[in-house]
């Protein structure tokens, strides 16, 4: 029988759409072996953990609607596990990697496959260790990039480079948590920052070199940084350089130009820089940012703009970074951010709220009779410092464990004062495994608030399993009658962290459309770890399509 002649280019066609989409989605292997390395930073060595030798470690390479495994084996002594930062996990809330929240850690000699797809995602977002203080070295970024044949919505860049601002202690990191929480004291900080791993010449140790970034005159270069940090914000800056600000927390926003950028621990920022000065070495510039009287490592990571057929004599040219307590700096950065809001990518701001909550964030103190002064620090929501199970949540939540956790977190603080003017005289906080319970697709906006309990302090606040719209922030107490009428509920940035400023309040807003147990809390390592941090439970919706995925076969046992 003879073939219809249009028939041959149908079949033609729909083989070509299938190849394509074959090749769209991927699945992406990576195998993370968790070693312990020598390391010799600021003219001393010390061991420390990390992925496959390397610090920063490697870098996680793939594109939207993605599928990603990641066979991660723990050849040391810690139990670990580790957090896919900013990545939604739509219903593998699973492989999230916040231990004892969504998973069981990996122990000595175990491995465990994390195993999700990265859906509606495209942009700079990391991962890093989410257990004790092991992420001071156990971290690296996640480069999503866009489908095939799809650009991005600015100038293709000639190139591309990612940028991690971090930590250094000469001392172990753990040893120096273990010391604060047996004290009851504040830790020491560190001893430097770095870029991609290095310093940069610092004071007692000049022989310390710096990372180095060659370019070509006359190019655009997309960076992606990721401040990787355990406890302090920060100023970038490259000197004699304008960026032009293109996506935050894999997000693309409007773009604005900028010669500083603000970045808090758990947040990325993509900036486009555009090689237009003089044949020559520029500095690359990392410092803090904290506008409260807080101890801070007041070091400045230096690293090195080097255009090609410089030679290596030239005099690097300087920059004025901003005093560490340049508010005006940090708000003018934060106020800028506006989403892309595009007809591609759209602004969907939750407008119809179902939950309004208001979590006051700040610190406290307990008794500790074996403490330094007979009393601890601690840190709290709405009252509550978070103890952590020996279980996981979501193993509790999925198969219905008793005794765990209650969902009796309060939805807004059990007593209200003048949180940012004068502090109540009791210090103390209550303790408990509390969580807050939403209905599947629910709205929720959540005013978040500092106190000035102890002091006020900005405090980057990471919501898991979602991204999330600020829709407003100020100075003072939030006023829940005049405040909302100046909300941006057109093209707010969309976030997964977010700053609090100091003595000041953030309302953010997201719709719980992701089933599971999602963990809210401050990414500054010192505030988890003293309590700063609660859970959210979201119910499964309709059908298995809104219901979270059954545990892989191989979740770690505790």
């Amino acid at each position: 029988m003879a073939m219809v002649p249009w028939i041959v280019p149908v079949f033609v066609l729909l083989a070509c759409m299938l190849s394509v989409s074959v090749v769209e989605a991927r699945v992406r292997h990576y195998k993370f072996n968790v070693v312990m390395k020598n390391a010799t930073r600021l003219c001393s060595t010390k061991p420390i953990v990390t992925v496959n030798g390397k610090f920063p470690g490697p870098t996680i390479y793939a594109r939207e609607d993605d599928t990603v495994l990641i066979k991660v084996v723990n050849h040391v002594k810690y139990n670990l596990s580790i957090h896919w930062h900013g990545v939604r996990q739509i219903r593998t809330g699973w492989a999230d990697g916040p231990a004892y929240i969504t998973q069981c850690p990996i122990q000595p000699g175990q491995v465990y496959v994390y195993n999700f797809t990265l859906t509606g995602q495209r942009g700079t977002l990391w991962w890093h260790a989410h257990i004790l203080w092991l992420r001071a070295t156990v971290h690296g970024a996640l480069v999503i990039r866009p489908k095939l044949g799809v650009p991005y919505p600015f100038p293709k860049p000639h190139m591309e480079q990612v940028l991690i601002l971090s930590e250094w202690w000469k001392s172990d990191t753990e040893a120096v948590i273990n010391e604060a929480l047996k004290s009851g004291l504040a830790p020491n900080v560190s001893d430097a920052h770095t870029i991609n791993g290095f310093s940069g010449p610092v004071q007692g140790c000049s022989s310390q070199g710096g990372f180095k970034l060659e370019v070509e005159p006359a190019k655009t270069y997309l960076l992606r940084i990721i401040n990787a940090a355990l406890n302090e914000e920060l100023f970038f800056k490259i000197a004699g350089h304008q960026l032009t600000l293109v996506e935050v927390d894999a997000v693309y926003t409007k773009p604005f130009k900028t010669d500083t950028i603000t970045i808090a621990p758990g947040q990325t920022t993509n900036v486009l820089l555009t090689t237009n000065q003089k044949s020559g070495k520029y500095l690359i510039a990392a410092s803090p940012f904290m506008d409260a009287p807080i101890l801070v490592d007041n070091t400045t990571a230096a690293a090195a703009l080097h255009y090609s057929g410089t030679l290596s004599s030239t005099i690097t040219t300087l920059t004025a970074l901003p005093p560490k307590n340049a508010t005006p700096v940090a708000t003018s950065f934060t106020d800028s951010l506006r989403s892309l809001n595009s007809k591609q990518f759209p602004a969907k701001v939750p407008l119809n709220i179902d939950h309004s909550l208001l979590f006051t964030v700040g610190l406290g103190v307990n008794p500790c009779p074996t403490c330094v002064n007979g009393s601890r620090v601690v840190a709290d929501i709405n009252n509550v410092s978070f103890v952590m199970p020996k279980i996981s949540l979501l193993q509790a939540h999925f198969f219905n464990i008793s005794g765990v956790f209650t969902d009796d977190f309060p939805g807004n603080p059990p007593v209200v004062y003048n949180f940012t003017g004068t502090q109540p005289t009791i210090f103390a906080t209550t303790k408990g495994t509390r969580l807050y319970r939403l209905a599947y697709n629910s709205t929720v906006e959540l005013v978040l608030q500092d106190t000035g309990m102890i002091t006020p302090e900005n405090h980057p606040i990471h919501l898991h399993g979602f991204n999330f719209f600020v829709v407003g922030r100020g100075i003072g107490n939030f006023n829940s009658k005049k405040d909302p009428k100046k909300f941006n509920l057109v093209d707010p940035v969309e976030r997964n962290t977010i700053g609090v400023p100091a003595g000041g309040w953030t309302a953010i807003r997201f719709r719980a459309d992701n089933p599971g147990v999602w963990f809210l809390h401050c990414h500054l390592e010192i505030h988890t770890t003293w309590g700063l941090k609660m859970a959210f439970i979201v119910d499964n919706g309709k059908g298995p399509n809104e219901s979270l995925l059954p545990p892989p076969s191989d979740l770690p046992k505790c």
